[in-house]
């Protein structure tokens, strides 16, 4: 099982990042290798991927929703893998973000991408695009506002691949807010409160 973790520090208010992220339709303008995303329940998501040139298709289930906090989620079919992104309030008008992947590469060329640190470098884009998407737009094209306890889905599941446990809360940069509303200084570990995995706004 490999783990990844990557922050990065937004110009927008928690509540934009936070709806932004959870229109998982959205996720392809800034996710590479994402092909498409479909809701298909409120906890319930379908993938299509591309890993180390191999193409994906697979349900997730999320696994614990709290507005502004965090999203968690993990997949259903193999290869197995489970993630969490949190949001945290940084001040009124900027905000830190932070993925935790943990993953399970199967056959060997998603093993390759593994030891190529491919799917790392990944992660890391994937937040600075979309970092850059949000700060572009200003505002959320949608938002979920819904709460998904843990204990509903995953309480005991014993799958064994879930994300551990966040990590201890982190003091927040005294030099934030960065004096230009473009220059965010780089981001560091950063508190536990939040998790990967999203919504669209509901008909």
């Amino acid at each position: 099982m490999s783990s990844i973790e990557h922050s990065v520090n937004v110009n927008v208010p928690v509540r934009t990042a936070y709806n932004q992220w959870t229109q998982f339709e959205s996720f392809p303008e800034f996710m590479e290798g994402v092909d498409s995303v479909k809701q298909v329940t409120d906890s319930r998501t379908f993938w299509a991927v591309e890993i180390g040139g191999v193409r994906r298709e697979f349900d997730a289930e999320i696994t614990e929703q709290h507005p502004d906090e965090r999203v968690a989620w993990r997949s259903l079919d193999r290869p197995h893998h489970s993630g969490l992104v949190t949001f945290h309030r940084l001040d009124d008008d900027h905000c830190r973000v932070t993925l935790q992947l943990a993953y399970d590469p199967e056959g060997v060329a998603e093993t390759a991408a593994d030891l190529l640190q491919i799917v790392r470098r990944r992660v890391k884009g994937d937040l600075e695009r979309f970092k850059t998407f949000i700060e572009r737009c200003g505002t959320e094209s949608g938002g979920w506002r819904g709460d998904i306890p843990a204990a509903q889905l995953h309480g005991g599941s014993g799958t064994g691949y879930d994300v551990g446990e966040p990590l201890p809360p982190q003091p927040v940069s005294p030099d934030y807010p960065p004096k230009s509303p473009l220059a965010a200084p780089g981001a560091g570990p950063v508190p536990p409160e939040g998790g990967p995995g999203t919504t669209l706004p509901r008909a």
